[in-house]
């Protein structure tokens, strides 16, 4: 049955200006923000994510920002678990609770009725042969396995490769057979915001965002990460900081880290988008055009009734 909670969310591709609009409509409708972004859940992986500073909040409570080592692991279904206590808390305080980021999985896990079930024994000695694998290869074998699963995980996200090839394998069935008697239903009243602008001002705002974020200290801030150990981890697969990993670690120069970071992040903004436009019904706007129109819309949907 469809809880009627109004819930906001914003989605689209990295650096397209979803902050900026959370917190124009959180002071617009009495909002508070949970974090949409699988990554910004990690303490000390601030820039690289760019997560919302204090000053960019302007007062606005944020939610499940920094819940997490850099140790540890995360998954949709704590994610799902985890979003929909806060809606609840948000809304029994009087406010609107507005999702924003990037992550499609997640935030579709909340907004409809995705049921994560457990995953099967692992074949260790299957395992074995994977993990010795390139990450190419890897990936090359769950395109041909289960190609829409492909289009959901980064190439050189091992871990999420290998699962998901083992998943495949050993139920018989692909990623989209699992999941198509789920995830169609709105488990809440929520209207998504989309936010898309033309593909050659996304990649600018992407090349430009890297470039603010190494002055402002992205390379240190990987740095003290790498310098304690930290490898071999979810968070580390994160875009910003794979990269200059393998600078830190001799593998690449500097130049071609930042060279792969801006491509890496063209490409998932690309994937993003691939996503967002497949998986869920969403309304689409210009940030820098649309303002006007996105209030008058939320407006009109927070006044609509049973």
């Amino acid at each position: 049955m469809l809880n009627r909670t109004n819930v906001i969310a914003i989605v689209g591709p990295t650096a397209v200006g979803k902050t900026a609009l959370s917190i124009e409509l959180a002071k617009a409708f009495n909002g508070e923000i949970i974090n949409g972004d699988s990554m910004q859940v990690y303490r000390e992986l601030d820039i690289g994510t760019a997560k919302v500073t204090k000053e960019e909040m302007e007062g606005i409570p944020h939610h499940l920002l920094d819940i997490k080592s850099p140790e540890e692991s995360f998954s949709v279904a704590e994610y799902q678990s985890l979003v929909r206590g806060k809606i609840e808390e948000i809304t029994a305080r009087g406010k609107l609770p507005i999702i924003v980021g990037g992550t499609g999985l997640y935030i579709q896990s909340v907004l409809f009725d995705f049921r994560f079930t457990e995953q099967p024994d692992r074949d260790e000695n299957r395992l074995a042969e994977l993990e010795k694998m390139s990450p190419d290869d890897l990936f090359d074998l769950l395109h041909s396995l289960d190609p829409e699963a492909a289009m959901e995980i980064h190439p050189n996200n091992v871990q999420r490769v290998i699962r998901a090839i083992e998943r495949v394998e050993l139920t018989g069935k692909q990623k989209n057979a699992i999941e198509q008697n789920q995830g169609h239903e709105k488990v809440y009243h929520h209207y998504i915001i989309g936010l898309s602008i033309d593909r050659e001002q996304l990649y600018n705002r992407i090349n430009q965002r890297v470039d603010i974020m190494l002055e402002n200290g992205l390379l240190e801030e990987v740095k003290m990460l790498h310098s304690k150990g930290i490898r071999d981890v979810q968070s580390i697969q994160a875009i910003g900081y794979k990269e200059i990993y393998a600078y830190l670690d001799g593998d690449v120069s500097i130049e071609d880290a930042i060279e792969q970071l801006k491509q890496n992040s063209r490409r998932y903004a690309k994937r993003q988008l691939t996503y967002f436009r497949n998986k869920m019904a969403i309304n689409w706007f210009n940030p820098f055009t649309d303002a006007k129109k996105i209030l008058k819309e939320i407006n009109e949907f927070m006044q609509e009734k049973e």
